[in-house]
């Protein structure tokens, strides 16, 4: 993956064969974006806002995108996406909630939150290739995000 810094995707994601796949898919897609991987809640927000192992990283270095799933360990998905969400530094990111959750509560949760997008994981392998790959061209691609300031 590029090293670019502002174009990069914060993929939260605990399960190694989803974080295997989500990577492959961009891969294969050529999506080149730096991804970070986080492999809890309380990683990604140490990512995010530059503390404890991250504290040398830049807060104003915002990723492009974060895939965010919900059932995670410490700090679970709809808690990561209340602090991004109520933070002025990261409120703007744009937050996909790629998770295998249909229950309706942790829908509605997270749109009352201002998740940007909710898509469950298909369990099919092609199903969940062309998810990501659809999900990847969007937010990098045709989406317009807002100036960072």
């Amino acid at each position: 993956m590029s090293t670019s810094l502002h174009a990069e995707i914060l993929l939260v994601e605990d399960n190694p064969q989803d974080v295997e796949l989500t990577l492959r898919s961009f891969r294969k897609n050529n999506v080149t974006n730096r991804v970070v991987v986080a492999q809890d809640g309380a990683e990604a927000l140490e990512y995010l806002f530059a503390t404890d192992r991250y504290a040398g990283r830049s807060v104003s270095d915002i990723p492009k995108v974060i895939l965010l799933d919900l059932k995670l360990p410490l700090v679970n998905g709809i808690e990561v996406l209340r602090r991004i969400k109520s933070d002025d530094r990261t409120k703007r990111i744009p937050v996909v909630v790629l998770t295998s959750s249909r229950e309706e509560p942790d829908i509605a949760a997270c749109y009352e939150l201002g998740v940007n997008s909710y898509i469950v994981k298909p369990v099919d392998f092609q199903q969940f290739t062309e998810a990501v790959r659809n999900t990847g061209l969007y937010w990098l691609l045709l989406n317009e995000p807002p100036t960072f300031g």
